[in-house]
């Protein structure tokens, strides 16, 4: 009596056939992208270069039409002529010591109240919070009359912690931190710390802020560069060129009736070059950060 055998099921097949390794697809970078990032970043460069042309030939260059792109030889005495006018050198130094200062309280201080507001408990957490995140929608030109009255009462006038103290803490930055630490730190961590005997602190300072340094180390350089950049709250509060930042250098140099843009551009630059010395150390840094939150996020 012959047997008949059931044909091989697919399942069985697919098993017993080979698979072959599948080629990996290579993303290949046509010309014309090449061509539009030179484009792109030739037009962020363009300006700065264009104000060393402007620094480096006169007032003249600024008016010239098609406009003057070869630099000529007058930056050394237009340098001078700025270092003459103002205490230029000193209003750097100030600048400086009142970015780095800010840029090192926000990335410490806006990492602590972020860690608060994402993984510690506490009554009206949640409202404080959204009122935080409304603050941000205010624009900052208001706060600006009450700030001033607190600082004048303090008398802080005139003086650098007057820029200091108002920017060591912002809504953006607890709110960019208490995003980052949702979404790296996991509650399991935390709660085996804390039956390790962990306290908030502890947990906070070996094992939350390690994490997210990178986010924080952004956060500081953004600071950085909003604290060096500011101009309207240093204007206000600032009296005397010895207290001068490097935008209100910028501002004395021009005087009431005319502005030799020149002397104004050549001020300008040398403003500029530390933050662009500054983003070629860290900008790889910053980028990596920036995306390495957005991805988690």
């Amino acid at each position: 009596m012959a047997t008949t055998t059931d044909p091989p099921r697919r399942d069985e097949l697919r098993a017993r056939t080979p698979r072959t390794p599948r080629r990996r697809s290579i993303v290949r970078v046509r010309w014309y992208t090449y061509v539009i990032l030179t484009l792109a970043a030739a037009a962020c460069v363009f300006p700065v270069y264009w104000m060393f042309v402007v620094s480096s030939v006169g007032s003249e260059a600024a008016t010239q039409l098609p406009p003057r792109v070869v630099p000529g030889g007058n930056f050394p005495e237009l340098l001078r002529l700025v270092f003459e006018t103002v205490p230029f050198l000193r209003s750097l130094f100030n600048s400086f010591v009142v970015a780095a200062l800010i840029a090192v309280g926000q990335a410490f201080l806006c990492s602590l109240a972020g860690f608060a507001f994402a993984k510690m408990t506490f009554r009206g957490r949640d409202v404080l919070f959204l009122v935080l995140v409304l603050t941000m929608t205010v624009p900052a030109q208001l706060a600006v009359i009450p700030q001033y009255m607190i600082i004048s009462r303090l008398g802080w006038v005139d003086t650098l912690q007057a820029l200091v103290v108002p920017g060591l803490v912002s809504a953006f930055g607890i709110f960019w931190m208490r995003q980052h630490i949702s979404a790296t730190i996991s509650d399991e961590l935390l709660q085996a710390a804390r039956m390790d005997g962990a306290n908030s602190w502890q947990i906070f300072a070996r094992i939350a802020f390690p994490v997210v340094r990178p986010a924080a180390a952004v956060l500081g350089l953004l600071g950085f560069v909003n604290a060096w950049n500011d101009f309207l709250w240093p204007f206000i509060v600032l009296k005397s060129p010895d207290t001068y930042t490097a935008q209100i250098a910028i501002k004395a140099l021009q005087s009431n009736i005319s502005v030799d843009l020149g002397l104004a551009m050549a001020g300008s630059f040398l403003v500029t070059v530390p933050l662009l010395v500054l983003f070629a150390f860290f900008g790889k840094q910053m980028v990596s950060g920036i995306m390495d939150g957005a991805f988690k996020g």
